[in-house]
């Protein structure tokens, strides 16, 4: 069977009006194209719709039973035809994001309010993961976007990098934040809160303590640097944080905020990544959205410079 939407579209107006000529000029069609569509329609269904009677048009039962279905089908075209052009124009969908601790609790939540907040028809999922879990769910295609440690190279995913240049926290009234950046002996000997050993962060900021001969003194270990920030507000350390984790306490207090942030040297780096589905076209949510997220970490990178 082979019935198309224009044979369709036809016989809902012939239905309507009782009539091919009128059904031609509310087509914008010509009478004969009309009346060759009715035919063939019925030729597909094999059954008559139809009777013609001293050219007048009997709607036969069976016509009255198939107009239910084709405007079934017609409406069912409409709506997923509207729902298309919504997706398309970014109005409607379903976003899956997973990100790091560092990005969950502000920078993530900003950005999806930004980006939703005149799109009532789009739902987002944003799920809090380590970076070796992020890495997981994104290569199984479960998730759209995923923020994330930069992994070992993966075929199965596009990988977007950043090296972001970590800054030290300290509060406002430290003598230290008269300073324009710091350095290892400006802290040598000063409690740090870290993480965990076997963490790049923490390797980095060990070599360039001894490279320099400053004295490295961890004194609270991490998972993450969200944490530190607290001890560090109470005076009890310095913290060489990532610029996600010290843009996000910005954003939190602004005004109020007992912390300032000063670049650190020589460089520690941490490398973080916008992680998609290699083998799967992004949607247009999950493709702009991708985009916004890369353009707001360059900027916050730029940040601390």
């Amino acid at each position: 069977m082979n019935i198309t939407i224009r044979q369709l579209q036809c016989f809902r107006e012939v239905m309507r009006t009782g009539s091919i000529s009128e059904a031609a000029r509310t087509l914008q069609r010509t009478q004969p194209a009309v009346s060759n569509m009715i035919a063939t329609l019925e030729e597909e269904l094999g059954v008559e719709l139809f009777e013609r009677q001293r050219g007048r048009l009997i709607r036969k039962p069976e016509a009255h039973y198939f107009l239910e279905e084709a405007e079934h089908i017609l409406n069912r075209l409409n709506k997923t035809s509207r729902t298309m052009k919504e997706i398309a124009g970014l109005e409607q969908g379903r976003l899956r994001i997973a990100c790091m601790p560092a990005a969950a609790n502000y920078l993530m939540p900003r950005l999806v309010a930004d980006f939703v907040r005149d799109k009532p028809k789009v739902n987002v999922s944003m799920m809090m993961r380590a970076s070796s879990v992020i890495e997981g769910w994104v290569t199984s295609q479960q998730y759209d976007v995923g923020l994330a440690e930069t992994p070992p190279p993966n075929r199965a995913l596009t990988a977007q990098t950043f090296e972001l240049q970590c800054v030290c926290a300290l509060r406002k009234d430290d003598e230290l934040a008269n300073k324009e950046f710091l350095t290892p002996q400006d802290l040598s000997e000063s409690p740090l809160a870290t993480l965990e050993e076997d963490h790049p962060n923490y390797q980095s900021t060990l070599s360039a303590f001894k490279t320099t001969g400053a004295k490295f003194t961890p004194r609270f270990e991490l998972r993450n640097f969200q944490p530190a920030l607290k001890l560090v507000e109470e005076g009890l350390c310095y913290c060489i944080c990532d610029p996600m984790t010290a843009s996000g306490y910005l954003d939190r207090f602004d005004d109020n905020a007992k912390l300032t942030f000063r670049r650190f040297t020589p460089d520690i780096l941490l490398s973080v990544s916008v992680l998609t589905p290699a083998h799967r076209p992004a949607s247009v949510l999950a493709s702009r959205f991708t985009s916004i997220l890369a353009e707001e970490i360059e900027r916050m990178n730029e940040q601390f410079k």
